[in-house]
């Protein structure tokens, strides 16, 4: 199948549809103002009415995207989240990510199923460490990032020192899209570089509604904007002249940026860099599978687990599955099987999400997010399909960093605590240890980060009714294991072997790295295979 002509109809549906859809995510560092851009892009899409802002900032209501209660009275995205919205015939697909770092394992699931990524830039800060690290995440899975530069509205720095960063400390070639007339916290508009049309804006109360934006001609704007305005037309000129514009084939092979300026929370540029989504972001291609043979967006349906998530439903209290749709058409009622276990799955209850609201959703391409509820036996990075088999490469647990003990503080709890654990285990919010020695009533919770604890107790609590004791243990270091090795392992002072309830893979644990290279120089043979480290996953 080489040209639209030679698909079938069914096949020519299947690649129209997947054509008009953008799969994106936004990432940043932690306070770059990530959640409040993500209900902008929401708000610009008339997706939403009034857009929301995250806790302490203009009184608003909480934005859509961070729905747990810890999110909202901590003021932090502490899980990802899927809101899905047509924006001028486009489908488009946000995946929200945390954006602190004891949640990376979150937001790298989230990368496996995106297309495209907004990196979100403080005008005062630039690049920062988590920015980066999720970055060269994205260079590794060969994610095209557009980059928008945020709170122009405040004091930073200069918009040429910006790019110039960019360049130097990650290698991408930006390539502005429009550029701020008035340096960042005397923020005048925005001139587009393509048009030289000046748009100004106005903010509307409390930037909860779309900002008010006027097109300006060149000749009143530089008698109303003066030294400005011709600030601003020096730099274009320069920009011009060193050849700073977009290559559309070096944007899609991940080395050259989109760059647009604006201020999400009144909603400054926010439909600008809207439209460079729907413009420049790729839409769904074929994806390699476990040969690294790449499977056509017209093959049969299948499709990807890239997070497991309960407790979005007060009310039932159920369970959601994301699917990521990698080729074909879904309809709801189809009997999907899991590749994993080989098993038929039914997908009557099939839903779209947006935030924690949810919908029914009757069919889905190549692009679209599918949340199947109570589906028992699905974890993160399972494969399902239809007639032809397929398997997904795996999206693999970080290694571990920190390690505790959980038990109840109430024995009569015993059966709430074990539910909770098993379902806290299957989201991946924390890797659940087990062994003979300790019992099933004081696993070990191993995170990559200690906010990961904070959540597992607000939730055992709240959602469970089962309160927990945590126990920090002294390891800091973990490596996949064997049968044959446990033994030896075991018998050693300061190295524990443990069973990893999710997959059933062995866990030796050690409290530091000179204890695990002193084991290994007294048992050369052991096995000790490193696991994915979040600064590996690039």
């Amino acid at each position: 199948m080489t040209s639209a002509e030679t698909l079938s109809a069914p096949a020519t549906d299947i690649a129209r549809e997947a054509a008009r859809r953008r799969t994106f995510a936004v990432i940043s560092h932690p306070d770059a103002g990530k959640s409040t851009l993500t209900e902008a892009l929401a708000l610009h899409a008339a997706a939403i009415e009034e857009a929301g802002a995250v806790h302490g900032k203009a009184g608003r209501k909480g934005v859509a995207s961070d729905w747990m209660e810890m999110e909202r009275s901590r003021g932090i995205s502490i899980t990802s989240s899927v809101l899905r919205f047509e924006f001028d015939d486009v489908l488009l697909n946000l995946l929200d990510t945390p954006g602190h770092a004891d949640f990376s394992e979150d937001t790298y699931r989230v990368l496996a199923a995106v297309d495209a990524a907004i990196m979100l830039l403080d005008s005062a800060k630039g690049l920062e460490a988590q920015t980066l690290k999720l970055f060269d995440v994205c260079r590794h899975r060969g994610i095209p990032v557009i980059t928008f530069v945020n709170k122009w509205d405040r004091p930073g720095r200069e918009p040429l020192e910006l790019l110039d960063e960019v360049e130097q400390r990650i290698g991408l070639r930006p390539a502005p899209l429009n550029w701020p007339v008035g340096v960042a916290g005397d923020f005048r508009g925005l001139i587009d570089r393509a048009s030289g049309r000046f748009t100004r804006y106005t903010r509307t109360p409390g930037g909860a509604r779309r900002a008010e934006a006027e097109v300006v001609d060149a000749s009143r704007a530089a008698a109303e904007e003066g030294s400005a305005w011709t600030a601003a037309v020096e730099e274009l000129a320069l920009l011009d002249e060193i050849g700073a514009d977009l290559d559309l084939s070096l944007f899609h092979a991940g080395s050259c940026t989109p760059v647009l300026f604006g201020a999400a929370l009144p909603n400054f540029g926010v439909r600008e860099l809207l439209a460079t989504v729907r413009d420049l972001a790729p839409p769904p291609a074929p994806r390699p599978d476990g040969s690294g043979e790449s499977r056509p967006v017209t093959a049969p349906f299948a499709g990807q687990v890239f997070k497991v998530q309960a407790g979005m439903d007060r009310a039932h209290r159920d369970r959601l599955a994301f699917i990521r749709v990698c080729s074909g058409r879904f309809e709801r009622g189809m009997s999907l099987v899991h590749q994993r276990t080989g098993r038929p799955l039914a997908t009557k209850y099939a839903q779209t999400v947006f935030g924690r609201d949810r919908s029914t959703l009757d069919v889905a391409y190549p692009g679209d997010v599918i949340g199947l509820p109570n589906t028992v036996g699905l974890t993160v990075g399972d494969t399902l399909y239809v007639k032809t088999p397929v398997v997904f490469p795996p999206i693999p647990p970080f290694a571990p960093e920190l390690f505790a003990v959980a038990r109840a503080k109430d024995n009569g709890r015993a059966k709430q605590f074990r539910r909770g654990i098993e379902q806290l285990d299957g989201e991946g919010v924390v890797q659940v240890l087990r062994s003979d020695v300790r019992g099933d009533q004081a696993p070990v919770l191993a995170a990559v980060g200690a906010l990961q604890f904070e959540v597992v107790a607000h939730r055992m609590a709240e959602e469970f009714g089962a309160a927990i004791d945590l126990t920090r243990l002294d390891y800091t270091t973990a490596r996949i294991t064997d049968a044959e090795s446990a033994g030896p392992l075991g018998s050693r002072s300061g190295v524990e072997v443990f069973t990893r309830s999710l997959d059933g893979s062995l866990i030796a644990v050690f409290t530091d790295k000179w204890r695990l290279n002193a084991v290994r120089r007294e048992f050369p043979d052991l096995t000790l295979t490193p696991m994915l480290a979040a600064e590996e996953a690039s």
